[in-house]
């Protein structure tokens, strides 16, 4: 009987000097970082009993607290802050977080640029790519002096360069989408960039090839090549194998 008397004892002790603890206010102020400016608006929070209080004006605030509660402070614009509850004045430095300006990016694929180029040209008149049907020369149903233009016009010549060029990397691009050097490390199993770059230097399927190729007829003469290029060791260039 005596020992469960001593134990209630204990128990009613502790919890009243858990009481009284809990009835510490614990006092301080919060600043921005490197600067004597104080933070309004700050909320503080006790993550052990869930309360919450809110600085004033001058930063400053107050809680109930244990002794080494931890306290979170947080505010709009600024990175959260945790710190333990002190008795004495505490002083809570909090980092303004990284604001970047909108930005909004426009852009065109490259085939989308050299449409834009392609139309421009047609605004000038060349409807045919520098290549004129023959009926365009005919009195009825066409314009000569249109035909002419498309044939001879210093416009239509830099149109057909330029159609020439449009042609060559449109196809270049379609080339890329399935063989490139991820294609290349996924089907030799190479890890070795600079090697899977020299192969691809080597051997690059033409758009007329890839064209008639299903992707197994693909992987199977890169898988070809690509035993060429082991045994020959990339000294010499390839032969296309078929």
């Amino acid at each position: 009987m005596l020992i469960k008397s001593l134990l209630f004892l204990l128990v009613l002790t502790g919890t009243c000097s858990l009481t009284y603890a809990q009835q510490v206010t614990v006092k301080g102020a919060v600043y921005k970082r490197i600067s004597s400016e104080r933070i309004s608006g700050v909320a503080v929070t006790n993550l052990r009993t869930k309360v919450f209080v809110m600085s004033d004006g001058l930063g400053g605030f107050a809680i109930n607290a244990i002794p080494g509660d931890t306290l979170e402070f947080t505010r709009k614009d600024y990175t959260p802050q945790k710190q333990a509850a002190s008795t004495y004045g505490m002083v809570v430095y909090m980092q303004p977080e990284m604001q970047l300006n909108e930005v909004r990016i426009v852009g065109q694929t490259k085939k989308q640029e050299m449409s834009d180029v392609m139309n421009t040209y047609r605004s000038k008149g060349l409807y045919f790519d520098g290549k004129p049907p023959v009926t365009t020369f005919l009195p009825i149903g066409g314009s000569p002096l249109t035909g002419f233009y498309e044939l001879f016009g210093k416009d239509a010549k830099n149109l057909k360069r330029f159609a020439r060029y449009q042609k060559q990397e449109i196809e270049a691009t379609e080339v890329d989408k399935r063989y490139n050097k991820p294609f290349i490390m996924r089907i030799t199993g190479e890890t070795d960039t600079a090697k899977v770059q020299q192969f691809m230097n080597f051997y690059r399927p033409t758009f007329e090839d890839l064209k008639t190729w299903a992707d197994y007829d693909l992987i199977q003469h890169t898988k070809t090549q690509w035993e060429y290029f082991q045994k020959n060791g990339g000294k010499d260039r390839l032969q296309k194998l078929y």
